[in-house]
């Protein structure tokens, strides 16, 4: 079954909702990057969430998220475009640590405590707009819910959660955001926080086999919730040999020569994927002569 992303209001259009089940997309970023339990949850918590986050941009824009944090994982980069596609990769893929003291995978122990949660939104204007605030966890959730409540003043719950088999491949995973709009009733709210305080962890819902849409209504009452619209998500790279070639063009053609010269051709490698691209002594040398022109 594809991973579907659910958009809903509810309260009368006081509340805004999301819900995304994204254990293929995390199951797929997990088997590129060969990542270990504690950088899996920690990948996949970020791809949810920047799934949530770019659920209502335009088809051809794009959103970055990057968490750069003080822990063993290194600095994890997720981009998410308006059709539902995502890609991320995370620096240091085989971090696995002792689970917490919930018993949990220790997501925080991973990442960090100490750095910075960064937005990068290019909607196609002159220049993409960049938030950035401080890392205030490093469970990831709770980085998600500060950034939206402090950098684009709405006040937001985020739930996150990413279920790792014995043998490192993916169980589940998935998440909500709930946002509080300009209006909201004061009952309302405190209805919101008793709700929020009352649900239970992601992956516990996803493993029952609770749909996104079946969340939403678990967490807000089905009575009161409007569903918008329900669309398929995927991890989805769209890295190319040309693309690349770009790239290798803009470091020059002499430092184009000294390669061929000295390892006879290149082999990149995308980030976000880990695909390969080779090319030869001949492939460089074209490209060093576009280059030159």
């Amino acid at each position: 079954m594809t991973d579907q992303l659910v958009k809903a209001t509810a309260f009368d259009g006081q509340i805004r909702v999301r819900a995304v089940d994204a254990s293929q997309v995390v199951a797929s970023a997990q088997e590129k990057h060969d990542s270990w339990s504690a950088s899996s949850a920690a990948l996949g918590r970020t791809l949810a969430g920047t799934l949530l986050l770019a659920a209502d941009i335009k088809d051809d824009a794009k959103m970055t998220v990057q968490i750069a944090g003080n822990g063993p994982a290194g600095k994890i980069v997720v981009s998410a475009d308006g059709q539902g596609h995502v890609k991320g990769y995370i620096d240091q893929p085989h971090v696995s640590l002792d689970s917490n003291a919930q018993g949990k995978i220790d997501v925080r122990g991973a990442v960090g405590r100490e750095g910075t949660f960064s937005v990068i939104k290019d909607l196609g204007l002159k220049e993409p707009f960049q938030g950035q605030v401080p890392l205030v966890s490093g469970e990831i959730a709770e980085d998600f819910t500060y950034y939206l409540t402090v950098s684009e003043q709405v006040p937001s719950a985020v739930g996150l959660g990413v279920l790792v088999n014995p043998d490192e491949s993916i169980a589940c995973a998935g998440g909500w955001m709930i946002q509080v709009l300009p209006g909201c009733s004061e009952e309302v709210i405190d209805q919101l926080e008793a709700s929020i305080a009352d649900m239970p962890q992601v992956t516990d819902l996803l493993s029952q086999g609770l749909t996104p849409e079946e969340m939403i209504y678990r967490l807000l009452g089905q009575d009161q919730v409007k569903i918008l619209s329900q669309e398929e998500v995927s991890f989805k790279c769209d890295c190319s040999k040309e693309r690349f070639a770009q790239g290798l063009a803009a470091i020059g053609s002499q430092e184009l020569e000294t390669i061929i010269e000295e390892d006879g051709g290149a082999e990149t490698v995308c980030h976000f994927c880990n695909k390969t691209y080779e090319f030869t002594a001949d492939e460089l040398r074209a490209i060093a002569a576009q280059a030159r022109a």
